[in-house]
C-alpha cells in the first residue's frame, strides 16, 4: 500500500501562500491566474496542472518538476485503489 500525500493545493496554502501573507486575489493575480483558479487549486478541487507548475517556479515556489512530480504522488495511490474495470496484459506471452 503506496503512502497518501498531502493534495499539493493544500502544501501550496501552508508553505507558500500564508506565509507569504497574500490573500488568495493577490497571489492569483501574481501567478496570471483567475481567483477561481487558484481557489479550486487550494482547495483540492483541481491539481496542479501543466500550466499551473511553471507559474509556480517562475514565481520562486520550487521547480515545476517538484509541483507535478507532487501532484502524482497525490493522484497514483488514489487511481490505482480505485476499481477501473477489466482490464487485459497488451503484452502477448511467448512461452
Amino acid at each position: 500500500m503506496m503512502k497518501k500525500h498531502p493534495h499539493p493545493g493544500q502544501l501550496i496554502r501552508t508553505d507558500v501562500i500564508e506565509p507569504s501573507g497574500l490573500d488568495i486575489t493577490e497571489a492569483a493575480a501574481r501567478l496570471g491566474v483567475s481567483r477561481l483558479t487558484l481557489s479550486r487549486l487550494l482547495n483540492g478541487h483541481h491539481g496542479v496542472s501543466p500550466d499551473m507548475a511553471p507559474r509556480l517556479e517562475k514565481a520562486g515556489a520550487g521547480t515545476a518538476q517538484l509541483w507535478m512530480q507532487l501532484q502524482m504522488n497525490y493522484e497514483l495511490p488514489r487511481l490505482r485503489d480505485k476499481d477501473i474495470g477489466n482490464v487485459s496484459s497488451l503484452i502477448k506471452r511467448s512461452f
